[in-house]
């Protein structure tokens, strides 16, 4: 069994744009991150992404749709192979995600943003 509080999860490190790995199920990873200003176009081909914020707020841009603005408790699912760019606006905005285990937080990408293994906290 795994337990714990966001919160205490999220105090544990200061890194922005690296999830953390806080529990795993069905084949998905529960991961939290702590993310300010904008991210990296992306998609992932074979995964969906949901993403819930926790503080802070945070747009999920898209190429081809009108953008999704997120506030705290707001939560929005990207289908795969949908490209978008999360940006965290307004400081930073801490997130809870799932996901398939094996999808790398910069999708298509590999850049110097690419966590190839994140941490479990």
């Amino acid at each position: 069994m795994q337990t714990g509080t966001l919160s205490e999860k999220l105090a544990q490190f200061d890194e922005q744009w690296a999830p953390r790995i806080i529990g795993e199920l069905n084949g998905q990873h529960v991961k939290v991150a702590k993310l300010e200003g904008p991210f990296e176009w992306h998609h992932h081909a074979a995964a969906d992404e949901f993403f819930l914020v926790m503080a802070g707020c945070l747009t999920i841009e898209l190429r081809d749709k009108d953008n999704v603005r997120l506030e705290e408790g707001d939560y929005c699912i990207v289908p795969q192979g949908t490209e978008h760019r999360p940006v965290a606006g307004d400081g930073e905005a801490h997130v809870l995600l799932f996901e398939p285990a094996s999808t790398q937080n910069t999708g298509n990408l590999q850049n110097e943003r690419t966590v190839q293994d994140p941490e479990w906290i």
